[in-house]
């Protein structure tokens, strides 16, 4: 697949996704679609706000770096978790004056979701390559997922002016990439600007201008949308036919629901109301939705009058990776839980859920997630953004498990796994996995990947100081601190991405977490034997570290089944009552001893053990 391509690249066959019907209405000659595409930390963001200056869409009195990011989150972390629309006008140096709409993607590979929607809608790409660390893992998997819409790919080096930057082999390595010449390579510095005049000429000479006709029935495309508490539900839509004006009766391809076009605009810093939306822009339509539930990101807005024959065929579907439970702290927020994750789901539509409930936490929600740190961006939303305070269970990736009547089916917890007397088989996701890197840390990456079961593929030079290595690996294996582990180990050298590859037969059990005698679901895990006992002892350590402790000893007991392969004790506080004895007989310091040593047995009885929030967060992470 990639090396067809690859082909496809060299051969110099990458024209619009769409097609170009003759042009209807100048506008669509004077129209640029295009996105930024890069690995994590390579400069997107910061090159988006020199182009945002250069066209004058954001005066110096308001801008600020990461302008585009408009989460603190975001700015905290230096990351972009959200794709971000914006259109600018550009002033060529021809006289005529062009209108372009860019999308500022993320780079890290748990969002590469928003990156496919943010392709869907667009005709070119910008790919964009940090002159002072080369072409990464996450870059390779971006380029190809634009080549296969067929985008018009302009390559830009990026931090020319680091005094570390080796703009040359940077270039080599593009041209071995995508087959271009080397002129046809950009200069650029996001930091100071270099290189911001030829990318914008660039985009105009290059890209192509967005097919479509106006004349036909709608066919917009959802690619984004937020909740206002204001105006009901935001969607922001790319128009591949037609004409989307205000007052328009307009309806849902896929749901069927009908809505009014409330208003239309296109997307600036803020949202600019024109009215009139027609083929080839990009903006924005409120149609006084008030529940998030019925909109859905991906779906296709036409006329209810005049329907257009077919939905637009824009991005992947979603597929989950990881899944998590995640409970209210407090039972009676069930609700407002419920409502909080379908207002977030609007804006990140790769988050899916559905009811569950567990005997310790009680009623909450299964989530899927496309990875450990997408994990983490829901919780810190749902806490900055929504104010609920919740708990997270251990993450599981998803099996399927084979019964003894060969019926085949998904498991998503381990709640679902059969008893191993009914189970016949069990099989686990694998991936295949691309490390580049240098030499020097081939060593630390072996070891590494070895020991989370890792298959070493092939090895590659892709230059004399950057390596290409492959594996196939077990998906359970890298959701929780393999990243981590890696960065560290090669001084952040490394970069990795990864694709589902298929599901392999793998021996699995249950791991349960026992607090005196009682079973903790929400702490049990689905975990390769041969690593059972080993997890099962860190689980036990780390709890005993959490958890506060009581006037009754505490036993931790991790088991498979009937069968305990760790444990660890918490002992008891021990209150002094002999506190009030001021002397005299030993024998009455002895009998209240003895009082509570029997108050003790009753406790340990009768009580109950409180896991308090931070113990479901930090016992996933066994190494810190």
């Amino acid at each position: 697949m990639r090396a067809q391509i690859l082909d496809k690249i060299k051969s110099g066959e990458n024209k619009a996704f769409f097609p170009h019907p003759p042009l209807r209405h100048s506008y669509m000659k004077n129209t640029r679609n295009f996105c930024i595409i890069a690995h994590i930390d390579h400069g997107k963001s910061t090159l988006a706000d020199r182009l945002l200056e250069y066209t004058h869409t954001i005066s110096q009195r308001d801008m600020q770096d990461q302008a585009l990011d408009n989460m603190d989150l975001e700015r905290e972390r230096g990351i972009t978790i959200k794709s971000h629309a914006i259109q600018m006008r550009y002033t060529h140096t021809d006289g005529q004056e062009y209108i372009f709409n860019l999308i500022d993607t993320p780079g890290h590979v748990d969002f590469s979701y928003e990156v496919s929607r943010s392709i869907a809608a667009c005709e070119g790409a910008l790919l964009l390559v940090d002159a002072t660390q080369g072409i990464q893992a996450q870059t390779i998997s971006n380029l190809y997922l634009a080549v296969d819409h067929n985008l018009e790919i302009i390559p830009i080096v990026n931090k020319v002016d680091m005094e570390s930057a080796n703009i040359e082999e940077t270039q080599d390595q593009i041209i071995d990439l995508i087959g271009c010449k080397r002129e046809e390579i950009i200069s650029a510095s996001g930091r100071t600007g270099i290189g911001v005049d030829a990318i914008l000429a660039a985009v105009v000479e290059r890209i192509p201008a967005p097919g479509g006709n106006p004349e036909a029935p709608l066919q917009a495309m959802i690619f984004d949308s937020v909740f206002n508490s204001y105006r009901g539900v935001v969607a922001y839509v790319r128009v591949m036919n037609g004409c989307l004006r205000k007052g328009d009766r307009l309806k849902f391809y896929n749901t069927g629901k009908e809505v009014p076009a409330e208003e239309v605009g296109i997307l600036r810093l803020g949202q600019q109301t024109t009215g009139e939306l027609s083929a080839g822009n990009v903006g924005y339509v409120i149609t006084g939705i008030k529940v998030s539930r019925e909109i859905k990101v991906g779906d296709t807005l036409t006329h209810m009058l005049r329907p257009c024959d077919k939905p637009v065929k824009g991005f992947e579907e979603v597929k989950p990776m990881v899944f998590a439970g995640v409970y209210p702290l407090d039972n009676d927020d069930f609700e407002d839980l419920r409502d909080s994750l379908e207002k977030l789901q609007l804006n990140d539509a790769s988050l899916v859920f559905e009811p569950e409930t567990s005997a310790a936490l009680g009623f909450g929600f299964r989530c899927g997630f496309l990875g450990m740190l997408h994990l983490e961006i829901v919780q810190e939303r749902l806490q900055r953004e929504f104010d609920q305070d919740i708990i997270t269970t251990v993450p599981n990736v998803p099996y399927y498990a084979t019964d003894m009547k060969d019926r085949r089916f998904e498991v998503r917890q381990p709640a679902e796994l059969p008893d191993p007397n009914h189970l016949k088989s069990v099989e686990e996701p694998y991936i295949y996995a691309q490390i580049i890197t240098k030499p020097e840390y081939i060593g630390n990456i072996m070891t590494l990947c070895l020991d989370k079961r890792g298959i070493l593929q092939k090895q590659t030079y892709l230059t004399p100081t950057r390596l290409e290595m492959t594996f196939h690996m077990p998906l359970a294996e890298i959701v929780f601190d393999f990243y981590d582990k890696l960065k560290s180990m090669t001084r952040g050298y490394a970069s990795f991405d990864y694709h589902i590859l298929d599901y392999r037969e793998t021996d699995l059990v249950k791991l349960d977490i026992k607090l005196n005698g009682e079973q903790v679901d929400a702490l049990s895990a689905l975990v390769h034997r041969g690593k059972a006992e080993y997890i099962g002892r860190r689980m036990c350590e780390k709890l005993k570290e959490l958890l506060p402790r009581q006037q009754f000893q505490i036993a931790i007991q991790a088991a498979i089944g009937q069968k305990v392969v760790a444990r660890e004790t918490i002992s008891a506080l021990r209150k002094d009552v002999t506190a009030k004895c001021y002397g005299g007989d030993i024998s009455r310091k002895r009998k209240l001893l003895e009082k509570q040593k029997e108050g003790k047995k009753r406790m340990k009885q009768f009580g109950n053990v409180e896991v308090p929030q931070e113990a479901f967060l930090k016992v996933l992470k066994l190494n810190d």
